[in-house]
């Protein structure tokens, strides 16, 4: 029997994130995970922020890959990589002057909270609504992917409702930042060619649009001015052409096929 992973084709997981819009809920979580202080005193102390952002985007996007679509082999290697990536960061904030580190618990949870709740609300907005159970099910889901890099199943969400109880607890910690501003700017003007910024300029619009008011409200910031309706149609069109036009990445592929083996469609 082929290794289906930790989700297989008929899982919530799949079906999201085999969906280009993804992207625009990767996006949404970098800059919420850059509100927490702690969260970003990693980053600032023990990295290159400027040159670190796209980098950390790269390497969350190849283990959420591996983490969902990836055999147990493939998927419990990428966890592994992550958890000694993690392990020599740690540090005193220069903004609150708290300490920190990677491996904490309650960090590990605000990363993967600001994940699931930003590629749920990707796919609500601009991929094939969920209801209410299949959210409430992708939710549930998605603490497969949390016990790769060390969180507990009792300290994770298993639900939308008690997803968004566990982003409010957070809620006092947030705050703008130097790091956290310099994550903005980096991911509104990437170092790009020029063609490509009219594309990810859109991509940068649609993720702020679904961004929580009062987390825009932290960086001093608005929602865009782009028509919702537009803006819609837009990210709808921009996954179509992604699809293709994009090389899919050998984990994605391979189990593409195994899915199309068991009649479905990814």
């Amino acid at each position: 029997m082929k290794d289906e992973g930790y989700f297989g084709p008929h899982s919530m997981a799949w079906r999201v994130h085999s969906n280009p819009v993804t992207l625009v809920g990767g996006v949404r979580a970098l800059l919420i995970q850059a509100l927490h202080p702690l969260a970003m005193a990693g980053i600032l102390e023990h990295s290159v922020v400027t040159g670190d952002i796209s980098g950390r985007y790269m390497r969350t996007r190849d283990f959420v890959l591996a983490a969902i679509f990836g055999d147990r082999a493939t998927a419990d290697e990428a966890g592994a990589r992550v958890r000694a990536a993690h392990r020599p960061v740690a540090g005193v904030d220069k903004v609150t002057g708290l300490s920190y580190r990677a491996t904490d618990p309650d960090l590990l949870l605000w990363v993967h909270c600001a994940l699931v709740d930003s590629f749920l609300a990707a796919q609500q907005r601009f991929g094939r609504r969920l209801d209410g159970a299949e959210a409430d099910l992708y939710v549930a889901e998605m603490m497969r992917m949390g016990r790769l890099v060390g969180l507990r199943d009792e300290d994770m969400p298993v639900g939308r409702e008690d997803l968004r109880n566990t982003m409010a607890s957070y809620e006092r910690m947030l705050r703008h930042s130097e790091g956290a501003d310099a994550t903005w700017k980096l991911l509104e003007h990437p170092p790009m060619p020029f063609a490509g910024r009219p594309v990810w300029a859109l991509v940068f619009a649609a993720s702020v649009s679904i961004m929580p008011p009062k987390l825009l409200r932290i960086y001093g910031r608005t929602a865009p001015k782009i028509p919702a309706s537009m803006l819609s149609a837009g990210v709808t069109a921009g996954a179509r052409f992604a699809r293709m036009i994009g090389r899919p990445s050998p984990v994605f592929a391979a189990a593409r096929e195994l899915a199309r083996t068991e009649g479905v469609r990814l």
